[in-house]
């Protein structure tokens, strides 16, 4: 080797030679080409980008012109082709004839035609000179509209009033709340109106009519000549548009750059009051420019450094073994000086091969705790059948390190959990622990060896290796594990298939799927059941569905209310299926009769069909694990569709008072008014009418409210999601509550929730 110096002086100079070579040949090139790049290709993405500017800014102005122009043709049509006119002459008379009432029927249609777009929240006729206001749901006098209908707080009642006065075509009053009053006077051209069109239009959807969907505006409002925003969107604030360079008089198409901004004020067709203003963020429009800018100078520096590498790499020609491994060790931080720690390159090449070794035994501690876990899933995939020959068995197997003997006489026990409700109480990692140590205690207490997984959520399945020595049976290993079952019985009911015996390691599915068969004889028996192939079911002689002299029986006490045998009879059926023991299955399709029936002689009075509640009550039946749990939800159902007869009480305030506690406390339920109608012997009309007497608002309002009332109060104090809350207030869907949601507080649920927090 030669010596240091010399060698530094070599690889110098040949450094240049090869770059001085390379700098004529190529780097020319490239600097003529990105000096001329730059002179013309930026300059034509710049004209390109203002270009593209006016286009963008002249198709948002047209879309938001056509939409307002849009709704102001569809205002002027409506107080065009109304019967206003007519409804004012008779409004002094004060009669209220159904002449009188089809006109503001007719009127109503109208409104509710014109708030059908998406731009409007709501319309309605104020009335100047009366004391009436019609919307598209009702017509009132002015003071409960706007104080109980659609309050307004005495400030915006202050302004709104001022509005309403003068002549007025279509025009822009102050916002209220998320809703902006658009006012159009009626007759169109007299100076003392007698009525007043109002639309409200919905903000969030004039920010997104205004909305440009390019990253470079940095915001769009719509502004007066007096400098007042009508709306605004984007990132642009109050400030920017104080500090912006206007001129509010300049009624033509302008485009101003100052700094890093640009404002494009455009005029709108809809009122010359009113113009488009976007600001357009410079640096991000010409950023093509830029970046074209960037990739020349980049692309020449790129060569310079390739160039500089190159020449680099053809001077240097021998690297050593022992630098190449301590510029690797350089990123190892502290340990680098351990290693290094003397003159002997084979030490440091030594110490660092240890340092090797010492990581891959962590690694392998690591992978070592996780085969158990993987193992459990491998068993589980062969048990439902995903590996069904001996070689793929085998060639996984040894890939995760499985030991196994293939011939070998196995047995599959299936073990069905019901869990309780102490056990939906628990966290996932109790539920963890508890499974794991229930696999442990089956271990524990069966001798033989045995393979534990979980092939569902509910399922665990036991493969139990035969014994010779020990000659147990599989039924005796069955009631093994029973005993560690039984200690778990405050967290779930279990049933235990007992599969059929297997030879071969890949005909497990074959024992597992007999298993699973089994699980179909378990009956209502409150502890843990064994399912075993010697265990014939007794109950094939049980039909399992009523006759019809059964259902006539049923049907023909509902109709002579003799509901104490109609409960009686179901009772004496279910006492008959356990007394023939019959299987839970044969049972449930009973029980499921038994509803049916009572189901059909309940509605045949009460006349209020509802398929939620009803499916409801079959999914609870399907829960019941127990023949005292059937007879316990029987006796629920029973009170619930035949109620006893009350005598006739006081429809006074105390009852509706007893009424509006029930509904606050079982706000969450199914909540008919047909059934608090039956509690006080009234029909559904009455009660109706007594309940807004009594309470001050209609029976479907006041819960409405009230579970509203709950809703917001989750959405401000809880993460839950919307489909959750809608749930727990008692609405079936997501969509109907939305629905009411927005008809009463004028916004989405997930809105208000962005708003208030």
């Amino acid at each position: 080797m030669l010596p240091l110096p010399r060698m530094k002086s070599f690889r110098a100079n040949l450094f240049w030679r090869h770059f001085a070579s390379y700098f004529v040949l190529i780097l020319i090139p490239v600097m003529a080409a990105s000096v001329l790049t730059h002179v013309l290709v930026v300059r034509m993405i710049e004209e390109d980008a203002r270009k593209l500017s006016d286009i963008v800014m002249s198709r948002f102005t047209e879309q938001a012109n056509t939409e307002i122009q849009s709704l102001r043709t569809n205002m002027i049509n409506m107080l065009n082709t109304s019967n206003i006119r007519t409804l004012l002459k008779e409004a002094g008379s004060l009669s209220d004839g159904s002449h009188r009432s089809e006109m503001i029927q007719s009127l109503r249609e109208q409104l509710v035609k014109l708030q059908s777009s998406e731009l409007v929240s709501k319309a309605y006729l104020v009335f100047a000179n009366h004391d009436l206001i019609i919307d598209g749901d009702m017509y009132t006098n002015k003071g409960y509209y706007f104080n109980i209908r659609y309050p307004l707080d005495s400030r915006e009642q202050a302004l709104f009033s001022t509005d309403l006065e003068g002549k007025k075509m279509m025009g822009f009053s102050e916002p209220q709340g998320s809703d902006l009053p658009v006012l159009m006077s009626y007759p169109f051209n007299t100076v003392s109106p007698e009525v007043y069109l109002v639309v409200n239009l919905n903000q969030s959807m004039l920010q997104q009519l205004i909305h440009v969907e390019q990253d470079w505006v940095a915001g769009t409002a719509i502004v007066g000549t007096d400098g007042r925003v009508l709306s605004r969107s984007g990132a642009m604030t109050e400030v920017d548009l104080a500090s912006l360079p206007l001129q509010p008089d300049n009624r033509s198409a302008s485009f101003n750059v100052a700094e890093n901004k640009a404002v494009s004020l455009v005029p709108s067709h809809f009122d010359d009051a009113w113009s488009y203003l976007s600001m357009i963020d410079m640096q991000t429009l010409m950023k093509p420019a830029h970046i074209t800018r960037l990739v020349c100078w980049g692309f020449l520096f790129f060569f310079v450094l390739i160039g500089s590498i190159v020449s680099y790499h053809l001077s240097r020609r021998i690297y050593t073994p022992v630098m190449e491994i301590k510029e690797g060790l350089k990123a190892r931080g502290s340990e680098e000086e351990r290693l290094h720690a003397g003159d002997n390159d084979f030490d440091v090449i030594k110490r660092y091969s240890k340092l090797i070794v010492s990581e891959n035994e962590q690694l392998s501690q690591l992978v070592s705790g996780m085969m158990p876990i993987v193992h459990e899933h491998f068993i589980a995939r062969i048990l439902q059948g995903q590996y069904r020959d001996a070689l793929s068995i085998e060639t996984y197997a040894r890939e995760i390190s499985f030991p196994y003997s293939r011939k070998a006489a196995r047995t599959v026990l299936c073990i069905a959990l019901h869990y309780e409700v102490e056990y939906e109480q628990l966290s996932e990692s109790s539920k963890s622990f508890l499974m794991a140590e229930l696999k442990e205690r089956i271990r524990g207490l069966v001798p033989a060896s045995l393979w534990l997984c979980q092939t569902k959520p509910d399922t665990l399945a036991c493969v139990i290796h035969q014994d010779p020595f020990l000659q147990l049976h599989p039924e005796e290993e069955a009631d093994l594990v029973k005993l560690a079952l039984q200690l778990y019985a405050n967290y779930f009911k279990a049933t235990i298939g007992i599969g059929s015996t297997v030879q071969t390691v890949e005909e497990l599915h074959l024992s597992y799927e007999h298993a699973v068969s089994l699980l179909q004889r378990r009956r209502l028996h409150s502890g843990v059941e064994i399912c075993s192939p010697s265990t014939s079911p007794e109950s094939q002689r049980f039909d399992s569905f009523l006759t019809v002299q059964e259902v006539n029986r049923m049907l023909n006490q509902c109709k002579t209310r003799e509901y104490d045998k109609v409960l009686q009879s179901a009772f004496a059926i279910l006492e008959e299926g356990v007394r023939l023991n019959a299987t839970a299955v044969q049972v449930k399709q009973l029980c499921a009769d038994i509803l049916n029936t009572w189901i059909r002689a309940a509605e045949a009075e009460r006349k209020d069909f509802n398929v939620p509640f009803y499916a409801g009550l079959f999914d609870k039946l399907n829960r019941c694990m127990t023949i005292d749990e059937v007879n316990n939800l029987f006796r629920d159902i029973h009170a619930f569709l035949f109620p006893a007869p009350e005598a006739a009480e006081d429809t006074g305030p105390g009852k509706f008072s007893g009424i509006l506690d029930y509904i606050h406390q079982h706000y969450d339920q199914e909540l008919s008014i047909e059934h608090f109608a039956a509690s006080l012997n009234m029909s559904v009309g009455h009660f109706s009418r007594t309940f807004k007497e009594q309470v001050g608002e209609k029976y479907v309002e006041y819960i409405a409210r009230y579970r509203l009332m709950k809703a917001k109060e989750m959405l401000l104090e809880t993460d839950l999601r919307i489909d959750d809350i809608a749930e727990k207030v008692g609405y079936w869907g997501r969509n109907s509550f939305i629905r009411v949601f927005r008809k009463y507080e004028g916004i989405t649920p997930a809105k208000y929730r962005a708003l208030h927090q």
